[in-house]
């Protein structure tokens, strides 16, 4: 299922960086819920779930590590930028040389790609929940959409 969902994703242009993270993370609910059971609904409960496919994500022998973090990244960000009407941009990790995607809210830079290749590559000392849980306490209350 990941080759079929990957080679359709790199088979698109996109317009920008905001439209292919949200396709990115749409491809990561529908794998989320056909591969692995999880109900990947873009709420803040959905981390909880997250968290569990990345460990089982991080065990498998044949890891693509740059397309999964893409994908559930780009999950983790469009759950951010959504309660928190965040936008995608591409700007340099601190300490970092290259760009990355990040989310903007209200002049705070969240790195949901790096938090995933961190949490796939370090385990369970980098898990979702406490990091969503610091980001909301961080950020306050969600943004009021209309």
């Amino acid at each position: 299922m990941a080759d079929e969902i990957r080679n359709r994703l790199e088979a698109q242009s996109f317009p920008d960086l905001g439209t292919m993270m949200e396709a990115y993370a749409r491809a990561a609910a529908e794998r989320g819920r056909k591969e692995f059971q999880q109900k990947l609904d873009f709420t803040s409960d959905s981390i909880d779930g997250l968290d569990e496919i990345l460990v089982q994500v991080g065990e498998s022998p044949e890891l693509d590590l740059e397309f999964e973090v893409r994908l559930w990244g780009s999950y983790l960000g469009e759950v951010l930028r959504r309660r928190y009407a965040g936008q995608w941009e591409m700007t340099v990790y601190p300490g970092g040389v290259a760009s990355v995607p990040a989310i903007d809210v209200r002049g705070s830079r969240l790195f949901p790609l790096v938090k995933v290749y961190r949490r796939l590559t370090m385990g369970e000392e980098e898990d979702l929940r406490s990091f969503y849980a610091m980001v909301a306490e961080r950020l306050g209350k969600p943004a009021q959409i209309n």
